[in-house]
């Protein structure tokens, strides 16, 4: 299965926002900035290994839980 940045995006997105976090504040727990935060949830960038374990920690889940969720988001999408 390729990568897809637009699951990971919604993903993300969906996440963040069920936990009740502003993308400001996020970005700062994941020490990523605003601005690619949300080129990451519009799907418009590829995450890099590094800062999908930030944003899984962020999330307070595991990185292996959030590829299991993008995954399930991706065959969705199909």
């Amino acid at each position: 299965m390729p990568y897809n940045s637009k699951a990971f995006g919604t993903v993300l997105g969906r996440l963040r926002t069920e936990k009740g976090i502003t993308q400001e504040r996020f970005s700062a727990f994941a020490e990523i900035a605003r601005s690619h935060l949300t080129m990451l949830e519009n799907g418009k960038k590829v995450v890099r290994l590094d800062t999908f374990f930030r944003i899984a920690d962020a999330l307070d889940i595991s990185p292996s839980e959030l590829m299991r969720l993008v995954e399930q988001e991706s065959g969705e999408e199909e």
